[in-house]
């Protein structure tokens, strides 16, 4: 039985480095949502902490929503997570990809 229930971590490290847990996270009514906020739900869900349909339900998010924080993360760290640069940051992945 053990092995068929998923082990969750208590906490997981957040994209400055600090310890993440449920509690720390951003609050589920959270409509602002910075840089730092967006890394942190992305931490979660690649630590373990929530799972992708966990945060989308917890933040009212889509999948497509969540996937794009989570591309932006993989491509360009958190600074491709700010909204006046993800046109910035998508041309200058798709030129890297052409070479």
């Amino acid at each position: 039985m053990i092995e068929n229930q998923k082990i969750r971590p208590a906490q997981v490290v957040g994209p400055l480095g600090e310890p993440l847990t449920l509690e720390t996270l951003p609050p589920p009514n959270t409509t602002r949502w910075v840089v730092r906020r967006k890394a942190e739900v992305v931490a979660a869900v690649n630590g373990g902490l929530l799972t992708v349909d966990e945060a989308c339900e917890r933040y009212s998010l889509t999948l497509e929503e969540f996937a794009s924080w989570q591309r932006a993360v993989d491509r360009s760290g958190m600074p491709g997570l700010r909204v006046t640069r993800i046109q910035h940051y998508k041309s200058l992945y798709e030129r890297q990809q052409r070479f």
